[in-house]
């Protein structure tokens, strides 16, 4: 259960990641077409826009580098698992087999 449970907040995070990015990028395309608007309030939202998305860029690495720590943990732990416990690991992956098989015959 809170192998599955860090397998689902892995993804999460993981799709948050990707969405952030997808929102960086929009801006900084957004920024390259307004390149050519001019005045005194233009530039200070442009430059405030342009530290806003240095942030976002550095908090995506790292929210990254952290999503892949965990990932690398839990594979790791399940490795172990499955050596110290081979006929236990057998089980349930046959058990969620089974489940699985079932409920894709229901439909």
């Amino acid at each position: 259960m809170a192998e599955s449970a860090m397998a689902a907040g892995a993804a999460s995070r993981e799709k948050l990641v990707e969405d952030l990015k997808a929102v960086v990028n929009d801006a900084e395309e957004l920024l390259k077409a307004t390149a050519h608007q001019t005045g005194e309030k233009v530039a200070a939202v442009r430059a405030k826009a342009e530290e806003s998305l240095k942030t976002a860029k550095a908090r995506i690495a790292e929210e990254g580098k952290v999503v892949v720590e965990k990932a690398k943990s839990a594979g790791k732990s399940a490795d172990e698992f499955v050596h110290a416990n081979p006929w236990k690991a057998v089980g349930i992956g046959s058990l969620a087999g089974l489940v699985i098989g079932l409920l894709i015959s229901r439909r």
